[in-house]
């Protein structure tokens, strides 16, 4: 398989399972705010329309969301000049240049595949590959192409 072009910018987008976690959770807090509105509608004796309206903007609220984590929400950003890690708790540096990586390795953080970005500052950034939708081998690929266009070392 060739490598990705570096010059390209590339965007890899959060794994279906845990867009499916996010659009749970947020199911279950609606779930809590209308039970809550239905009290609070029931013992002040509101007009019960304004649960329909909730409901209502709950789910464009639940459409929107399940929209924004799959078609616009970018867990790593690469591009020619750097990277960018959002959405990854315990990611360590979270934005850094091409000319600042020391080297990238493959690695086995707590039991889970992850690709370890070493910075030549000491700092890393640690980016679980389970937590991106695709092939995890591509992703690796993209980004020791893109150290290997810069110049540097790759694990």
């Amino acid at each position: 398989m060739s490598d990705p072009d570096p010059a390209a910018p590339s965007d890899y987008r959060l794994a279906p399972l845990l867009a499916a976690r996010f659009v749970g959770l947020y199911l279950v807090l609606l779930a809590v705010v209308v039970f809550a509105a239905t009290a609070l509608v029931a013992v002040a004796d509101l007009p019960s329309v304004s649960l329909v309206v909730l409901l209502v903007a709950g789910v464009v609220g639940l459409f929107v969301l399940a929209w924004l984590l799959r078609v616009r929400t970018s867990v790593v950003h690469l591009d020619a000049t750097g990277y960018r890690v959002s959405l990854v708790r315990g990611a360590g540096v979270r934005r850094a240049r091409w000319t600042d990586v020391e080297d990238a390795v493959t690695a086995s953080v707590r039991g889970f595949p992850c690709v370890l970005i070493r910075l030549r500052d000491g700092g890393t950034t640690t980016i679980p590959v389970q937590v991106l939708a695709g092939d995890p081998d591509a992703f690796a690929r993209d980004v020791r192409s893109r150290l290997r266009a810069g110049g540097r070392r790759r694990g």
